[in-house]
């Protein structure tokens, strides 16, 4: 029974792989700041744009990017374009939650960008008890090798109010539905909170009809690498639960999952690890 189990788990996993699956990733850059020292972007803006391109990402959604990281990033990801903008002015002040795609993949069709606020049109307002502008980048990407169509959502939610990041999930998923529709949808993030924490568990809530899946728990093989997901530049992740996802909506299947842990002589690229996942509509 045990060896008839395992060959079906191979046959489908050969099956999801030969169909050329897009390689989603979630990634915290970590904004540049100074008093990082040795972990300040201008150290480490080398090794985050080469764990992109080594993993073959071709949808990147990066949060806490200030605009020189996203230069410095478009230059170093040749054939990727990015949407998004910066949170304060809805232009290029604070940080960005954008998306990058690679264009020898994805076509773009549209995109914009929204406020985690009572007024989501209004650009830098913020609301309930949050403490810093939050936003969410969104994008509709024509797949130019399986022609199909899809949404991509990346956000990041707040470090510290509670109520805006249970608001601000039950937002996010009204505006997946109201943006995308019955299309198929990929939202990743920082959403500073745990699984079992309340924003999570709203936005994974099946007695909702707007919820999301976590692309973890649909992988056809299990999960690779730690499993949680800030390090905060110490020697591991300092905790085994994760804050970064790559959640879906609509009739993806996960072919795998992984979370990327790679440190040069102890250093990583961020003080969040990478979230990579192989989606396949």
């Amino acid at each position: 029974m045990k060896k008839i189990i395992l060959l079906a788990l191979l046959m489908v996993t050969a099956e999801l792989f030969a169909q050329q699956p897009l390689h989603v990733m979630t990634f915290n850059i970590r904004l540049n700041v100074a008093s990082d020292s040795l972990n300040a972007w201008p150290y480490r803006k080398d090794k985050l744009a080469s764990q992109v391109l080594f993993h073959k990402a071709e949808l990147l959604g990066v949060q806490e990017a200030l605009h020189e990281q996203m230069m410095d990033l478009g230059q170093r990801l040749p054939r990727f374009k990015f949407v998004g903008v910066g949170r304060e002015d809805g232009k290029t002040k604070g940080e960005y939650s954008a998306i990058f795609y690679d264009t020898t993949r994805l076509q773009l069709l549209g995109s914009n960008t929204f406020w985690l606020s009572l007024t989501p049109e209004v650009p830098g307002s913020k609301s309930w008890d949050a403490a810093i502008t939050r936003i969410v980048t969104w994008a509709k990407f024509k797949d130019r090798k399986t022609k199909k169509i899809f949404f991509a959502f990346n956000t990041h939610f707040d470090h510290m109010g509670k109520v805006a990041r249970r608001e601000s999930a039950s937002l996010l998923l009204q505006k997946v539905k109201e943006i995308a529709g019955t299309t198929p949808a990929v939202i990743t993030g920082d959403f500073n909170a745990k699984p079992t924490d309340e924003p999570i568990q709203v936005v994974m809530d099946k007695n909702n009809p707007l919820h999301l899946s976590d692309s973890k728990e649909l992988s056809a093989t299990p999960h690779y690498g730690p499993t949680g997901t800030f390090n905060g530049f110490r020697s591991k992740e300092t905790d085994d639960q994760p804050i970064d996802y790559i959640f879906l909506k609509g009739n993806w299947k996960v072919a795998s999952h992984a979370t990327i842990s790679q440190s040069w002589d102890g250093r990583f690229a961020s003080d969040h690890f990478s979230v990579l996942a192989e989606l396949l509509l």
